[in-house]
């Protein structure tokens, strides 16, 4: 396996990882309005979009690679 299929499995897994803390994180500020919780969102999907671009950067900076 390649660094460059390696990278993009660890940018999906660290995506769905976010996505999902975000959502129990979610789930937990609808039931308690703790403040925290809301933060922990708001810092869930920056980082989720953060990852987003990354991947798209590093999927253009490596176009040339091959994933094997």
């Amino acid at each position: 396996m390649s660094l460059k299929a390696f990278h993009i499995i660890f940018i999906i897994a660290s995506s769905l990882v976010t996505l999902f803390f975000g959502g129990c994180s979610l789930r937990n500020y609808l039931a308690d309005r703790a403040m925290l919780d809301l933060i922990f969102v708001i810092a869930s999907i920056v980082s989720l979009v953060a990852l987003w671009i990354y991947g798209q950067y590093f999927l253009k900076k490596l176009k040339h690679i091959s994933y094997l």
